[in-house]
């Protein structure tokens, strides 16, 4: 066997000595990062938690923040059904309509207690929102803010409508709504709802996104007529006189006025008007703060933001928060909390209001959603009391999310027509109470 010469063993003993020299500058290995998982609805504000989650990254090198986008169609389907299973993401959005039986199960982390003396940071709206029991069950995230109008600029100039202008009104006499949507909506051959020949099964282009949209719709139409959807025990009461008397308008628009998407298109897809908006198939799209990004990013025409339609009780919107939740049975309890506090500080939730993705509930970080729409030409104020004070109450009770799976299916019906507004709301609020007094 040949033997190596101590020349040319050198080159190797060099290489294993800078190696050996290497480790034991490096230290011990690091342990590796610990993944925390967190579960959202909004592609938009998900790509700002992309920039403001590599710097809490850069400052915390031991926790890994992975985003988990969630489609809302289908989001408390499974979110409910993984935290029956003891599993699911370690820290997930929640609104109000799911967070009370959660927090009465036992599923959520008690921010208070986590992160305490933080509250002062945050919108006091949305930390009275998300207390019960004395408890805050999550990190305020984002705030919506006043619905209000989106609208197409020229369509509207075109046929002569101010948006900032329009009143909806059961009685005809008073109303300039349903005029203004009549003169909008286009059929087929371009004849507008309002003239002879309309032909109501071949609408080219819609005036408006009525439908079974609680957030951005309803609840607005409800409030905006000076009626209620629950009562202050939490019970539902969305059929009385005043409330159906909205249901009715808002289905006369799509079912005899024509000036509406059908139904059971915008039943089985939530962003069908924010789509039809963009394609320039809908004039008038009525929603809030989260669908701001989405129209900047997808419109290819000039828009601007007026205030949401008045009814007989003038500008009634229902003004949400989204809390940030940490899931109970996480196995990683210490990590989450520094990702939840990350989330309700100013430079977490910076980005988000930064790039104009959604409006933080972080109220130092506010100013930056509005300064970054500002200066696009965007008016912002419509969002705050520019757009009106008045509210209606959110989703409120542990069992909403009970009572809206009872709900829901009989009010998609009664939208599309195939069941009559009165016995249909009647209907829809019985099987929901029975519900929330059964579970």
């Amino acid at each position: 066997m040949r033997r190596r010469s101590p020349t040319a063993l050198l080159p190797g003993l060099l290489v294993l000595l800078c190696a050996v020299l290497a480790a034991a500058c490096a230290g011990p290995p690091r342990a590796p990062a610990t993944t925390v998982s967190l579960r959202l609805w909004d592609d938009q504000v998900a790509k700002a938690y992309g920039t403001s989650f590599a710097e809490f990254e850069r400052q915390n090198p031991d926790i890994r923040v992975d985003l988990d986008v969630v489609p809302y169609a289908d989001y408390f389907v499974s979110l409910n059904a993984q935290l029956a299973n003891g599993t699911g993401d370690d820290i997930f959005w929640l609104n109000s309509a799911y967070f009370g039986a959660l927090a009465d199960s036992g599923a959520l982390i008690d921010v208070g207690r986590i992160l305490p003396g933080r509250t002062r940071n945050w919108v006091p709206a949305a930390v009275d929102q998300y207390t019960r029991d004395g408890a805050l069950w999550g990190v305020p995230a984002l705030t919506d803010g006043r619905i209000v109008t989106y609208y197409n600029k020229k369509m509207l100039a075109d046929a002569g409508v101010d948006p900032a202008a329009l009143t909806w009104d059961p009685d005809p006499a008073k109303d300039t709504f349903l005029p203004a949507m009549r003169k909008l909506t286009v059929d087929a051959q371009g004849r507008t709802a309002d003239q002879p020949g309309f032909d109501p099964a071949n609408v080219a282009r819609y005036g408006f996104n009525a439908g079974r949209d609680l957030q951005a719709v309803y609840y607005e139409f409800v409030g905006s007529n000076g009626g209620r959807f629950q009562q202050p025990d939490g019970t539902f009461a969305f059929a009385e006189p005043r409330s159906a008397q909205a249901f009715q308008y808002l289905v006369d628009l799509i079912n005899t006025h024509h000036v509406a998407p059908d139904a059971d298109d915008t039943n089985v897809n939530p962003d069908y008007g924010r789509d039809a908006f963009l394609d320039q198939r809908l004039a008038v799209f009525q929603s809030g703060t989260y669908n701001l990004r989405n129209v900047a990013d997808g419109a290819t025409f000039e828009w601007g933001v007026a205030p949401m339609v008045a009814g007989p009780a003038g500008r009634v919107s229902v003004v949400n928060s989204v809390i940030a939740a940490g899931n109970a049975r996480t196995p990683h309890p210490e990590a989450v909390a520094r990702v939840l506090n990350w989330i309700g500080s100013e430079p977490g939730a910076d980005p988000v209001g930064g790039r104009g993705a959604a409006l933080p509930a972080v109220t130092g970080s506010q100013q930056k959603f509005f300064d970054y729409w500002r200066e696009r030409g965007v008016e912002t104020g419509y969002f705050g009391s520019l757009g009106g004070t008045a509210t209606i109450d959110p989703p409120m009770g542990p069992k909403f999310g009970t009572g809206l799976r009872a709900f829901n299916p009989v009010l998609g019906e009664v939208f599309a027509g195939r069941v009559p507004v009165g016995p249909g709301l009647q209907q829809a609020q019985d099987a929901a109470n029975a519900a929330v007094a059964a579970g």
